[in-house]
């Protein structure tokens, strides 16, 4: 028994070709029912599958099951481009793409466990510390990217980003609807945590956030500043120990090291053309 083959695959997509109506009535009706009921991969697909059948003399349960695996594909691809998109990336990257050669700090059986949602199912954070160029933005947006196609919701943002966003909320009287729509999201990725030192009411916008989604929703941060120097970008001791708290409490912690691999990759660069 043979089964269509779906079009599509995470990271690669290949569009679904529309396949043109030879003008029997009956393929018309189909094109117009496909549409009317919101069946596109139907409505793309089954005038070649319908041939593939025939050719092949499946029967009319076959013909129906491919036609079904090849709309449940579509439809679970369209939804987890609708997740990524939601995300709101800055550039797109993904698990697979990331060099441990060249980081060994990192260990792969780590990060391929985190493509699993499991933890984010279970309210577990997720820290990344290292210094600029070792990886950890890649990490944290591919890390969203394989939770978003798992068809858990994920929202990026920068840590200064979401402190602007929550003060201009509190300024406009807004500030629990933010903080109640930033709660929902099942994985938060904040990137660039520790860059900057906040104020006393930038830091206890974060901490309300921290503490909405504890133990009940994921957060993963990338920060290249160690657990010892956190208080200076918070300010006050016992506001940084309480965030602190929240953060590492049962996270994974990936250490992506000093070494900058962009600045190799630089050096390589430049140093093959002078060669």
């Amino acid at each position: 028994m043979t089964t269509t083959e779906p079009v599509t695959g995470k990271g690669n997509t290949v569009p679904p070709r529309r396949m043109s109506l030879p003008g029997d009535p009956e393929d018309v009706l189909i094109d117009d029912a496909c549409r009317d009921l919101r069946l596109p991969a139907f409505r793309e697909r089954f005038v070649e599958l319908a041939d593939t059948a025939r050719r092949d003399q499946h029967t009319y349960k076959q013909f129906l099951l491919d036609l079904l695996q090849v709309e449940r594909a579509d439809r679970e691809l369209r939804r987890q481009q609708r997740l990524i998109r939601a995300a709101r990336f800055p550039r797109p990257k993904r698990l697979e793409d990331f060099d441990f050669e060249k980081n060994p700090n990192v260990t792969p059986e780590v990060v391929a466990d985190l493509k699993s949602p499991g933890w984010v199912r279970d309210g577990r954070p997720l820290v990344l510390i290292g210094d600029s160029g070792t990886g950890k933005s890649h990490l944290l947006i591919g890390v969203g990217t394989a939770i978003a196609e798992a068809g858990l919701s994920v929202r990026y943002t920068t840590t200064s980003a979401l402190v602007n966003e929550l003060a201009e909320a509190d300024a406009g009287r807004r500030l629990s609807s933010v903080i109640a729509r930033y709660s929902k999201v099942d994985l938060l990725c904040l990137d660039e945590f520790g860059y900057l030192n906040l104020d006393r009411k930038g830091a206890k916008l974060l901490f309300q956030i921290f503490t909405e989604r504890e133990e009940r929703k994921a957060t993963a941060v990338a920060t290249n500043s160690p657990f010892a120097e956190w208080d200076k970008t918070f300010g006050d001791p016992r506001l940084c120990a309480a965030i602190a708290d929240r953060i590492t409490f049962r996270c994974t912690l990936i250490q992506t090291g000093t070494e900058s691999y962009r600045f190799q990759a630089t050096t390589a660069e430049h140093t093959g053309t002078t060669s």
